[in-house]
C-alpha cells in the first residue's frame, strides 16, 4: 500500500548531507511546532528563518508569494515630503476636471474613460509633486507611459498648471479642428505633451523595459549620461494578460534595470469585469515579478487597515485576505455592513469576534475605500523604495477600487468602463466629497463645470512650484535639432559602381554599405544595428569583432570561436542590439533608438533588419507605435519576396508586407532591385530623416538573399530611384511596326523582367522596355497627393503618370508580392494595365519551381505580355497558346 504522505523525491536528495542527525532534529522540531501550535505558526516560523537568512547573506531560493499585507508597514513608512492638504486639494480639483471633460464630451458622442484615473489619481499626483523628473534640470529628465485610459486626468492637470485651455478641454476627442486633444497619449498628435505611445495595450511596458535598457545602452556608449533618468510605466492590472506585458520582465531583471518601475493599478477589474474572478490578480503578479526577479512591492491597504491587523492576533485575518478570491472582493465594496459582517468575518470564529471590536463604520471604510493606492504616504513609501532599491527593477502593486470618489453608481461597478459620464446630482454629490468650492449656480445650463481655483492660488503656485524643483513641467516632449552631417560620399560610391562579375545579394549589398557607414568619423558611432538572432542569416557576422554585441556584462567568457576571424564578441560598449529570437522586443528597441532626438537630445540611425515575413506581419502594431513616436530609421525586411527564400515554406515565404507597410502613413516603402538603388535610397533617407529639413518618417526596404551580379548605376536614374520608378533598360525594335510593351518589375523580378524582355524580342518580335519600380509605395503616395491638390483646385499631374506618359503598347506589372501592391499604382496609368504576383500561400521548392507555380518565371511573363498584346490586337490570338506549348505551360 502506497504511504500517502511518502516524501516525494527532490532535487535536496542529490545534495550531500553532512550532519542527516541534525537535519532530523530540525524537521522533529517543524512537526512538534505544528502539532502544539497549528500548521499557520509552522509556516510563520519558516518565513522568519528564510527572512533572517536572507539578512543574514545566506543565498537561498526566494518565495514566490507573501501574505495579502502591504509591503512596507505603517511603521516603516518614510516621512511625507510635501504639504498633504495641499495636494488631497489639487487632486480633487484634477479628479473633478478629468470627470467634467469626459462628461461634456458626452453630448457629442465621442466617448472617454472616467473610472481608470479616478482609481489612480494618487498614483500620479504622487509622482508629479515628488518623483517624475522634468526635461529642464539635468540630463533627460525621467520616461513616462501614461495608462491610456487615464489621459483625462492628465489633461485636467495640464489644465490646471495652465498648459491647456477649457477650450482645448471641451475639445477632447475632437481633433480635426486643430485644437482638440487626442484620446489617449498620442505624440504625433499633441507633440509637445506626449512622448510614448500607450494605449495599445502590452505595448507600453514592453516599451518601457527596453527604453531603461536604451537608457544604459547610451551611457556605456558613452554617448549620453542617463543616469539620473528614471522609467516609470503605468499598467492596468487587466492590462498584463497581454503576452507583451510580461515578455521581457527577465531581461529586466537579468540586466539588474534598477532604473526602471512599472506602476500596476490593481482595480481588479479590466474592461468587462473582473481580470481574476475566482483567484487573486497581485497574488499572481507578484509571484510572476518574483520569479522574474524584480523586487516587488505591494501597497494595498490604507491606514484604516492598522487597527484590524493589530487585532489580528490568530492571523485568521491574513488568511481570510489570502483566500478571498477578487470578484468576491469587488461585492463587499458595493454591499451593506451587515453583509460584510456575515460574508468576510463570519466564516470564521476568530474574525467573528475581531469583528465584534468594530464599529460599521470602521468596517465600512476599510471595505468601500481604504486601499494603499487611495492613499499619498502610502504611494510615497512605495515610491521611494523603488528609487531606493539596487540591483533590480521594481514592480509596485497598488490596490485601488476602480470608478473611485465617482459615487455609488461607479465604484466597482462591472459596467464603470463603459460609463461616459455622470449626471448632474452625482457631480453634486462628488462636490461634496472632494469638498470643492463650486456652487450650485455653475450647473444652471444643464452642464457640469470646469473648476479652476485661479491661476495664482495656492494650489496652482505649489503644484508649479513643485514642478520646477523636479525640473519642470511633465509629460512633457521636447523636440532636439536631428540634424546630422551627411556621411562621406565613399560608402555609397562602392554600390554604384556594381559587383562586375560577382554575384551579391541585395541583402548583403544593404550589410556592406552600412558597415563602412559605420566607420564614418562624424555619424558612424550613432547607427544603432538591431537584429533578432539571424545576423548570421543575414550575412552581419562580421560586424560582430568590429562593432561588438552590446551587453552590459561585456563578455564574462572566452567565446568558442575566439580563433576566427569573426568571433562573438560581447562588449560593455557594444554597437549592436542582438536581442535573441524576439521580434517585438527588438522592435521595441528600435522605437527607443528611433526617438531618441526626443527622449534624451541624441539623434540616433537604427537600422533593425529580420525576415521579412516576422516584421509587419508579426509587429504591425509596433510600427504604429513607432510612426506615434515620430521614430526614424531604417526597417529591413530581408530574405524577402514569395519565391526567393529556397525551400523555408508558407511560414517564412512573405509576399505580402508591402502591402500592410502601405497602410502606415509615415513608412516610405522601397523594393529595390540593385545594390545602386539601395545605396541612393539610403543616401536619400539620411537626408529626409536627419537633415536640416528632418521629417517624422521611416523607412522601410525589402533586400533578397539571391545572389545575382550588380549592374553599375546608369547616368541620371538617381530621382526616379527615390521617386519610385526609371526605365532601366529600353527594348530595340527589331522592325518599325513591331509590337510594344512596358516592363514594370520590383526587387528581384527585375531579373525574371530582363530575361523575359529577350525571350520576347528573340522568339516572339516584340520589343519590351524594362522599368524598375523602386516602390510602388512613393508611387501611389503622389499619386494621391497629386489628387488631393486637384480638390484644391491646384493642378498636380502624378510622377508615375508623367513617366510612362506615352510609351508605347500596354504595362504589365512584375513582383515577387501579391498583385494588389503593383496594383496599387493602376488608376494613374494611362496604358493598359496588368499584373502578375505570387497570391496565395508560399510553399517549398526551389526557385525556379515556385516562380513557375505562382506564374511569375520569365517564360509565365512572356505568356502574359502576349495575351495582353493579343487582347488589343497586336498580335494573333494563337501565338499565345503557341508560347504555352513552347514553354511547357
Amino acid at each position: 500500500m502506497t504511504d500517502p504522505v511518502a516524501k516525494l523525491p527532490s532535487e535536496l536528495d542529490q545534495l550531500p548531507d553532512r550532519d542527516p542527525e541534525e537535519t532530523a532534529e530540525w524537521a522533529a522540531s517543524l512537526d512538534a511546532v505544528t502539532k502544539a501550535a497549528g500548521p499557520h505558526r509552522a509556516a510563520y516560523l519558516m518565513r522568519r528563518s528564510l527572512q533572517h537568512a536572507e539578512g543574514a547573506g545566506i543565498a537561498l531560493p526566494k518565495l514566490l508569494e507573501t501574505d495579502y499585507v502591504n509591503t512596507i508597514p505603517t511603521s516603516a513608512e518614510p516621512a511625507f515630503d510635501g504639504d498633504l492638504e495641499m495636494e488631497s486639494k489639487i487632486t480633487a480639483w484634477n479628479r473633478w476636471n478629468a470627470a467634467a471633460m469626459v462628461t461634456r464630451g458626452a453630448r457629442y458622442g465621442v466617448g472617454g474613460h472616467i473610472a481608470t484615473f479616478a482609481s489612480a489619481a494618487w498614483l500620479y499626483e504622487t509622482g508629479f509633486n515628488h518623483f517624475f523628473r522634468g526635461k529642464e534640470g539635468d540630463g533627460s529628465g525621467d520616461q513616462l507611459y501614461i495608462q491610456g485610459h487615464a489621459s483625462p486626468g492628465i489633461y485636467a492637470r495640464a489644465f490646471l498648471d495652465g498648459r491647456l485651455s477649457e477650450q482645448q478641454l471641451d475639445n477632447f476627442r475632437q481633433e480635426a479642428g486643430g485644437d482638440g486633444l487626442p484620446s489617449y497619449p498620442h505624440p504625433r498628435r499633441l507633440p509637445w505633451l506626449w512622448e510614448f505611445p500607450t494605449v495599445s495595450m502590452g505595448l507600453g511596458p514592453l516599451s518601457a523595459i527596453y527604453q531603461a535598457r536604451f537608457n544604459r545602452y547610451l551611457t556605456n556608449r558613452k554617448i549620453k549620461d542617463t543616469s539620473n533618468s528614471h522609467v516609470w510605466a503605468f499598467l492596468g492590472d487587466g492590462e498584463m494578460d497581454e503576452p507583451e506585458s510580461t515578455a521581457a520582465l527577465a531581461l529586466a531583471a537579468r540586466e539588474q534595470l534598477d532604473n526602471l518601475t512599472f506602476v500596476i493599478n490593481c482595480n481588479l477589474q479590466r474592461l468587462d469585469g473582473p481580470v481574476r474572478a475566482n483567484f487573486r490578480v497581485v497574488q499572481e503578479l507578484e509571484g510572476a515579478f518574483r520569479g522574474a526577479g524584480w523586487n516587488v512591492v505591494k501597497t494595498l491597504w490604507g491606514n484604516a487597515w492598522d487597527e484590524l491587523f493589530q487585532l489580528d492576533t490568530t492571523g485568521a485575518l491574513i488568511r481570510r485576505l489570502r483566500e478571498v478570491p477578487d470578484a468576491q472582493f469587488q461585492t463587499y465594496a458595493t454591499r451593506d455592513v451587515a453583509y460584510i459582517r456575515e460574508h468576510f468575518f463570519g466564516t470564521d470564529p476568530a474574525l467573528v469576534e475581531l469583528a465584534k471590536l468594530l464599529s460599521d463604520a470602521k468596517i465600512g471604510e476599510c471595505f468601500y475605500s481604504s486601499r494603499g493606492g487611495h492613499e499619498a504616504r502610502k504611494v510615497y513609501a512605495a515610491y521611494r523604495a523603488a528609487l531606493e532599491h539596487k540591483g533590480a527593477p521594481t514592480v509596485i502593486l497598488a490596490q485601488t477600487v476602480k470608478g473611485y470618489t465617482l459615487g455609488k453608481g461607479f465604484e466597482s461597478k462591472n459596467a464603470n468602463h463603459q460609463m461616459k459620464k455622470l449626471s448632474i446630482d452625482e457631480f453634486k454629490g462628488m462636490r461634496e466629497l472632494l469638498g470643492l468650492p463650486i456652487p450650485d449656480s455653475a450647473f444652471e445650463d444643464g452642464l457640469v463645470p470646469y473648476g479652476h481655483p485661479g491661476a495664482d492660488s495656492p494650489e496652482v503656485r505649489y503644484l508649479q512650484e513643485r514642478r520646477a524643483a523636479l525640473g519642470g513641467p511633465a509629460p512633457a516632449r521636447r523636440v532636439h535639432a536631428v540634424t546630422l552631417p551627411e556621411p562621406e560620399e565613399r560608402a555609397f560610391k562602392a554600390l554604384y559602381k556594381g559587383s562586375g562579375k560577382q554575384e551579391m545579394a541585395t541583402t548583403m549589398a544593404f550589410v556592406r554599405l552600412v558597415k563602412d557607414l559605420m566607420r564614418d568619423k562624424e555619424t558612424g558611432r550613432r547607427w544603432v544595428p538591431i537584429v533578432p538572432d539571424e545576423a548570421r542569416t543575414f550575412g552581419m557576422e562580421s560586424l560582430f569583432p568590429s562593432a561588438g554585441i552590446y551587453s552590459p556584462l561585456g563578455q564574462t567568457y572566452e567565446p568558442v570561436d575566439r580563433d576566427q576571424l569573426m568571433y562573438y564578441k560581447e562588449a560593455k560598449d557594444g554597437q549592436i542590439l542582438n536581442e535573441g529570437i524576439t521580434e517585438a522586443g527588438a522592435m521595441a528597441d528600435f522605437i527607443a533608438a528611433a526617438s531618441s532626438y526626443a527622449t534624451h537630445g541624441e539623434t540616433m540611425i537604427p537600422f533593425y533588419i529580420f525576415y521579412s515575413m516576422f516584421g509587419w506581419q508579426r509587429t504591425g502594431d509596433q510600427m504604429w507605435q513607432l510612426a506615434d513616436q515620430l521614430g526614424k530609421g531604417f526597417i529591413v525586411g530581408a530574405t524577402a519576396g514569395r519565391t526567393t527564400l529556397t525551400a523555408e515554406g508558407l511560414q517564412h515565404a512573405d509576399g505580402h508586407s508591402h502591402l500592410i507597410a502601405s497602410t502606415n502613413p509615415a513608412s516610405l516603402n522601397y523594393d529595390p532591385a540593385f545594390a545602386y538603388e539601395i545605396a541612393v535610397i539610403v543616401k536619400d533617407g539620411l537626408r529626409r530623416m536627419y537633415g536640416p529639413e528632418a521629417e517624422d518618417v521611416f523607412y522601410y526596404l525589402t533586400v533578397y538573399n539571391e545572389p545575382k551580379q550588380q549592374p553599375a548605376m546608369p547616368e541620371g536614374v538617381e530621382e526616379g530611384i527615390v521617386k519610385g520608378l526609371y526605365r532601366f533598360k529600353e527594348g530595340t525594335p527589331s522592325t518599325a511596326d513591331a509590337p510594344r510593351i512596358q516592363l514594370l518589375g520590383s526587387g528581384t523580378a527585375i531579373h525574371w523582367v530582363l530575361e523575359a524582355q529577350e525571350l520576347l524580342a528573340a522568339d516572339w518580335g516584340v520589343t519590351a522596355d524594362v522599368w524598375s519600380a523602386t516602390s510602388w509605395g512613393e508611387l501611389r503616395r503622389d499619386a494621391l497627393e497629386s489628387d488631393e491638390a486637384l480638390l484644391r483646385g491646384e493642378e498636380r499631374v502624378p510622377y508615375v503618370t508623367q513617366a510612362l506618359s506615352g510609351a508605347p503598347g500596354p504595362v504589365l506589372a512584375v513582383s515577387d508580392w501579391m498583385r494588389a501592391v503593383p496594383d496599387q499604382i493602376s488608376q494613374w496609368v494611362e496604358q493598359d494595365w496588368s499584373s502578375l504576383g505570387t497570391d496565395g500561400f508560399g510553399l517549398s521548392d526551389t526557385r525556379e519551381g515556385a516562380r513557375r507555380h505562382f506564374g511569375v518565371d520569365p517564360q509565365s511573363v512572356v505568356v502574359a505580355a502576349l495575351a495582353q498584346l493579343a487582347r488589343r490586337g497586336e498580335i494573333p490570338v494563337s501565338k499565345v497558346k503557341e508560347a504555352r506549348e513552347k514553354y511547357g505551360m
